[in-house]
């Protein structure tokens, strides 16, 4: 695996002007790790619901709020807009941004299929603009730590990964997370979270092999994988159960633990024979892990980049095609 740098502060001076598209639950977090991001300004905050964006904007601090996206695509204070809208609106709504000139960062899935964030990344070619997925766990620092630490054999070679994000969804065929038009599924919603983590760790994948309960959308998942290395991985993903958010990555030397991977406070070592060693984060969580997404943001932007490499296209693309093979697997379709 090749070293990955960690993301770095934002430049000192400077600032990176925010407006956030559709202000719905995920929305409120970053905004919240916003307003603790050195260097971050939310000035805009737009919903089609006019009265929603502006109670919004009074609880966040933003100095505007609109009632149309279009009001805060031509605003020309703003110079990075945060696409918080449910998945099946992404790709209009970010091609909508970066035809108008801005720069997106765009909440994962970055659209329904690779076929969709391949238009999108040429949309953001041609005119110039930034633009990442919004992968929250690529930029947490305990994250790029590890990578870095395991890249350099501290903990000896990686063998196996186990990777678990599942929950119950109590709702009827309607919601979006169980609605096909919507975007629904477990693997577009918490599926890409194990994946991208094997990819991050592992590796891109050799090989992927899925079975699972397919019911319009597909409800529960188990994944085998294969990886660099001789490297394997057994990720599972659901919306029928409860089950803890943990992943564990087993080496030759022992195995790491790592709790909430999606959006992680620290890891563990469980050396071979040894006494446990907590690993915390070497650089500053701004918020629950949100405000390093948006410091990595702000740092392209500041040095003229127009992908990241802590979250690049190729990634992006990479793990939306495993996306789309997998769900064709469990529907009994040709990849």
């Amino acid at each position: 695996m090749t070293q990955t740098p960690l993301a770095d502060e934002p430049t000192s001076g400077r600032t990176t002007r925010w407006g956030i598209l559709a202000p719905g639950s995920i929305a409120e977090s970053f905004a919240a790790d916003l307003a603790v991001t050195p260097g971050a300004e939310l000035v805009a905050v737009a919903s089609r619901d006019a009265g929603r964006a502006a109670d919004f904007a009074t609880r966040h601090g933003a100095q505007r709020s609109y009632g149309s996206y279009d009001e805060l695509l031509a605003a020309p204070d703003i110079d990075v807009v945060y696409i918080a809208s449910p998945h099946a609106l992404h790709l209009e709504q970010a091609t909508r941004a970066l035809e108008a000139g801005k720069h997106v960062l765009c909440e994962k899935p970055l659209t329904l299929d690779r076929a969709g964030a391949g238009a999108l990344i040429a949309t953001a070619r041609a005119h110039d603009r930034f633009l990442m997925e919004g992968m929250w766990m690529a930029c947490n620092p305990v994250i790029l730590d590890l990578r870095r630490r395991l890249a350099a054999g501290e903990f000896g070679a990686p063998r196996h990964l186990f990777a678990e994000f599942a929950f119950r969804v109590d709702a009827g065929p309607e919601h979006r997370l169980l609605d096909p038009a919507l975007g629904g599924g477990a693997l577009l919603d918490v599926g890409v979270y194990p994946l991208a983590l094997a990819h991050l760790l592992l590796g891109e994948a050799i090989e992927l092999r899925a079975t699972g309960v397919f019911d319009r959308v597909d409800l529960d998942v188990a994944i085998a994988g294969r990886y660099p290395g001789g490297a394997l991985a057994s990720l599972a993903v659901g919306l029928t159960r409860h089950a803890p958010v943990a992943a564990r990555i087993s080496t030759e030397r022992g195995w790491i633990e790592i709790d909430q991977f999606f959006a992680p406070t620290h890891f563990t070592f469980h050396g071979d024979g040894g006494e446990p060693v907590r690993f915390d984060p070497p650089q500053p969580l701004y918020g629950r892990g949100f405000g390093n997404e948006a410091a990595e943001v702000a740092r392209c932007l500041h040095e003229g980049l127009r992908e990241s490499p802590l979250v690049p296209h190729a990634q992006t693309l990479a793990i939306l095609g495993q996306v789309d093979r997998l769900r064709a697997e469990l529907r009994g379709e040709p990849a």
